[in-house]
């Protein structure tokens, strides 16, 4: 099966080389209209991703293919509609972001008896006159017409599409009478009307939807919180809450609360009318909450959501009393400090995702941190982390506080931008076997610190931004063959030259950068031998004994970013490349 696969992908990949190679099989028309339909999926989606596609390339799969999605191609009009309405199996298709799309564009798909999901979301062009030609598709089930041009009168056309399931109307000026004219589809289960114009007498038609799962009022003038009885997901986020919409039980059901920016009056701040034994998601994020009392309810929370909230260190017991369950726990940009990150200490042993960004949290927090076990991604960004522990003269001057987080052996995520870490003590990391995303952003980084990170074995992620790095640093870089993605913005020391040779020896990393943003090349498996002349070899192996000197100081540290950049084609600069014996010459 693995020989099948990887000779699926060689035969996808000589198809979609370039303009010749599709000339060449596109002419093979009977053979193409055999292709099973992943595989002419799979080429569709290929040749997209290349910009290989053009309208008349359609009529070749038009037997074949089945899913089509052409999300944010600024090409699609009314031309390459006219193709995709020849499909004669088709049954998704997302043109959603297509900003050349107009209601006549629409009329190619009207009638179409195999399609079952449509998306013409931010379609700006689509009006009312679009929806019309939507009637005659019998088997719509899903469709999704958020930001477009459409009225209310248009919403209140879709009553005559009975079988539709999934309703996305997202940011249109939806009314309480264009929503009681939708209360005929029986079948939905999936409702999305953020943005819209319902007020909260409106929304007691939601009551007519029996099998209503997932409901999205964010933004909109609703204060009732709606009862359903099927209902699991609810977005209310950025509403007034200050009372309960009456409904066939005490308390909603739900398995997952987004609530982020939602103010809540004094009598539902305790969110009493809520079930709890379900609820395993909740988004309170920038919610105007003062009490935190409702959590010890909340037995079976997974994902939790504080962040920009008002909780501090004297609520985390409340939050460690449900810890037992918790995966995802999001405190940025609160009070808590590294007191309050000691009180969840053991208390959390499924967690995986730990957010603590903007947070006043120091390096005393690391060691309490240390003790969840199932930790893969933390994020300590904008905090007060030095890397550093100061000791008493007894134990010695100082200690790598990042030395501490080696005990969880799942950490694969990292982030470490806008702290106070450095070279030095950014040193623990690379005995980090798991990591395989690494965000770090700092002055204090120079070309000692891509040396030693960037040979991670697991290494997928390495953004290293407004750091002090120089075109050197790549002569001696030897990436982990599993570096997908290097981000180098900020870097203004590196130059085009620079970033050119790396490209060139790395083709299959993407690098990201304000003068080049190059993607990575699917098709270069292997790495290609680099060859280096005398010259360069020798400056190699002179910046790598540095690199490993314990007393090495970097004298660039000394200047500030707009020095550097002033002695960058300087004479002086170009003096930085004298090799040893001249330098210790001049200096006697």
């Amino acid at each position: 099966m693995e020989m099948e696969n990887q000779l699926v992908e060689l035969c996808l990949n000589s198809a979609c080389e370039s303009k010749d190679s599709v000339e060449k099989w596109r002419r093979q028309k009977r053979s193409l209209e055999r292709l099973p339909s992943h595989l002419a999926d799979a080429l569709l989606r290929r040749l997209h991703a290349r910009r290989l596609l053009y309208p008349s390339l359609l009529e070749v799969v038009k037997y074949t293919i089945e899913v089509v999605d052409l999300s944010g191609e600024n090409a699609v009009d009314s031309e390459w509609m006219a193709y995709i309405g020849a499909f004669r199996y088709l049954r998704s298709l997302n043109i959603s972001n297509c900003h050349r799309l107009s209601s006549s564009g629409i009329w190619a798909v009207a009638g179409m008896t195999t399609l079952r999901e449509l998306n013409i979301s931010r379609c700006l062009k689509v009006t009312d006159a679009g929806i019309r030609h939507l009637l005659s598709i019998p088997t719509l089930e899903k469709l999704c017409i958020a930001e477009t041009g459409i009225t209310a009168r248009g919403v209140t056309l879709l009553s005559s599409l009975k079988t539709l399931m999934f309703l996305d109307l997202g940011g249109l000026p939806v009314t309480d009478q264009a929503l009681s004219s939708l209360q005929v589809l029986t079948k939905l289960h999936h409702l999305d009307l953020w943005g819209s114009k319902i007020s909260s007498s409106g929304s007691d038609v939601l009551q007519m939807f029996p099998k209503l799962n997932f409901l999205n009022i964010a933004w909109t003038n609703v204060t009732k919180f709606p009862n359903l009885p099927h209902l699991e997901c609810l977005n209310m986020s950025n509403c007034i809450i200050d009372s309960t919409l009456k409904g066939p039980g005490d308390n909603v059901p739900l398995k997952k609360l987004i609530a982020s920016g939602a103010t809540f009056s004094n009598e539902t701040e305790d969110l009493g009318f809520v079930g709890t034994s379900f609820l395993y998601h909740l988004d309170f994020s920038n919610a105007s909450l003062h009490r935190f009392g409702f959590l010890t309810h909340m037995k079976a929370l997974e994902y939790l959501d504080l962040s920009s909230t008002t909780i501090g260190d004297n609520s985390i017991e409340l939050l460690a009393s449900v810890g037992e369950n918790l995966k995802n726990l999001n405190l940025s940009c609160t009070t808590v400090s590294s007191s309050g990150v000691g009180i969840l200490a053991g208390k959390v042993p499924k967690l995986e995702t730990l957010s603590l960004s903007h947070t006043m949290i120091d390096d005393v927090a690391l060691s309490y941190i240390s003790t969840m076990p199932s930790l893969k991604s933390i994020d300590l960004s904008e905090t007060d982390i030095k890397g550093y522990i100061h000791l008493s003269a007894a134990e010695g001057s100082e200690f790598l506080s990042l030395t501490k987080l080696r005990t969880l052996d799942c950490l694969e995520m990292l982030n470490l931008e806008h702290t106070h870490v450095d070279d030095g003590s950014l040193r623990p990391l690379s005995k980090f076997p798991r990591l395989s995303h690494l965000l770090i952003r700092s002055p204090s980084f120079t070309d000692v610190s891509l040396s030693y990170l960037s040979i991670l074995p697991k290494l997928k992620t390495f953004s290293i931004r407004d750091a002090v790095l120089t075109n050197q640093a790549f002569d001696f870089l030897k990436p982990a063959a599993t570096l997908q993605r290097i981000d180098l913005r900020g870097c203004w020391l590196l130059t085009e030259d620079g970033l050119l040779e790396f490209h060139r020896r790395f083709p299959q990393i993407e690098v990201r950068h304000e003068l080049f943003h190059f993607l990575s090349d699917p098709t270069s498996s292997n790495r290609p031998s680099t060859h280096l002349t005398p010259k360069k070899l020798r400056l190699n192996q002179r910046n790598r004994s540095t690199v490993t000197s314990p007393y090495f100081v970097d004298q660039r540290l000394k200047y500030s970013r707009e020095e550097l950049l002033a002695l960058q084609f300087s004479s002086l600069a170009q003096s930085s490349t004298y090799t040893p014996e001249t330098s210790h010459k001049s200096d006697s």
